[in-house]
């Protein structure tokens, strides 16, 4: 049986951003909880912006208990990978790519460029091609990336690659960046989480 292809990047946002003053307690724990770890340091983010919550964290507050340790999760593989900041977020836009996330691609993105990626690598992602100036850190993480997103798995080789210049730990935490971003990426597209002041996808259709 086909499938309809479905708009994830069209119409209203599905869950309603939530009032600070209106928060259940657990969400007030979750948001606290949130806005209290390293992601609030982080400037002009989803979680240091006032007001209610953005993001993938407005969704999560419906499930308290839930969104508490996906966002516990999250932290630990954003904030203390084994995996160098610039490759942790390659392999972020490299998974929003995949999803067509554009919230996500726009946040991490920005956040790529700012550890230190060629901007001409992000742009490549963007439009479906593998970056043609990528060094050999950068395109282990990338294939490895792009390969586990299209095949569900990685070739002996492409293992082999990972394995042997980030070890077994990277490669684990190579995994987990790749996971936890599918997640986000699917938070966000259910609920057509609106872009920063109303900007233009900057993500073009894949063919």
């Amino acid at each position: 049986m086909s499938t309809p292809h479905l708009s994830t990047t069209t119409g209203p946002q599905r869950f309603r951003p939530i009032p600070p003053e209106n928060l259940a307690p657990e969400q007030r724990a979750l948001a606290d909880a949130i806005r209290s770890g390293p992601r609030g340091a982080v400037k002009n983010s989803a979680a240091a912006t006032p007001g209610p919550l953005g993001g993938p964290f407005n969704v999560w507050l419906r499930s308290p208990d839930i969104g508490n340790i996906i966002q516990s999760l999250g932290a630990a593989i954003r904030f203390r990978s084994s995996l160098p900041a610039k490759l942790n977020e390659l392999a972020i836009i490299t998974t929003a790519r995949q999803w067509s996330a554009q919230y996500e691609w726009v946040a991490h993105r920005k956040l790529a460029l700012d550890a230190g990626l060629d901007p001409a690598v992000a742009d490549d992602i963007a439009q479906g091609r593998r970056p043609r100036t990528m060094s050999e850190d950068e395109a282990i993480v990338h294939d490895f990336s792009r390969e586990l997103h299209e095949h569900r798995g990685v070739s002996d080789e492409m293992y082999q690659r990972a394995v042997g210049r980030f070890g077994e730990r990277g490669v684990m935490d190579l995994i987990a960046v790749n996971g936890y971003y599918v997640l986000v990426s699917m938070t966000l597209n259910v609920d057509r989480t609106p872009l920063p002041g109303g900007m233009t996808p900057p993500l073009p259709p894949l063919g």
